[in-house]
């Protein structure tokens, strides 16, 4: 089964290396993995999808991952009310006599064409994982040339998130400050 794991870092060099590498380390494979800015600035988040064959596999990452200093808070919606998407862009081979089959399908599966050209057209889809995958082999008969997807995002449905809202009591502040968490200027050591 696959996890999905958010992990709200802060946005830093090399945060993503200490993550990647936290992985490496403990033999942990990451299926995809989505990075990019928050609403709360010097705040990324990171959605990781890792398969969690092995019980446990999911409380383990949390755990590691909690451990770096660079990581805020860590969250795993696997079982969560969510909604998950997938961008990905899908170039197939056509021509005048075909193409309205490749955008009767694209049409089926609710894409868009981004660009035609004479032999190609490159579809946009913004999907579930499943229904990407179903475009796709719908799309193979016809020659598909390319393929590169964003891999997952998740967002919590309703109004719980996983974002942090609320500001640190003081006492804290000065503990993260002194330990080098979210300190301004360059971090004082790694975590590795």
């Amino acid at each position: 089964m696959k996890h999905t794991v958010v992990a709200l870092v802060e946005d830093r060099p090399g945060v993503l290396t200490r993550v990647a590498s936290l992985f490496r380390r403990r033999g942990f494979n990451i299926d995809s993995l989505a990075v990019g800015t928050t609403e709360e600035e010097g705040i990324s988040r990171m959605t990781i999808v890792v398969d969690g064959g092995e019980n446990g596999i999911v409380d383990q990452v949390e755990k590691q991952l909690n451990k770096l200093i660079d990581v805020v808070r860590v969250s795993d919606l696997t079982a969560e009310d969510v909604v998950m998407r997938e961008l990905g862009l899908i170039k197939v081979r056509c021509n005048s006599l075909n193409r309205r089959e490749v955008l009767d399908l694209v049409e089926i599966f609710r894409a868009q064409v981004v660009d035609v050209t004479l032999t190609s057209v490159i579809i946009q889809v913004v999907a579930e994982e499943d229904r990407f995958q179903a475009l796709l082999e719908n799309l193979r008969p016809y020659g598909v040339l390319e393929t590169v997807r964003t891999g997952r995002v998740a967002m919590l449905r309703g109004e719980r998130t996983t974002a942090v809202h609320e500001t640190e009591p003081e006492e804290i502040h000065r503990f993260h400050a002194g330990a080098g968490r979210r300190p301004e200027g360059e971090l004082p050591y790694v975590s590795e």
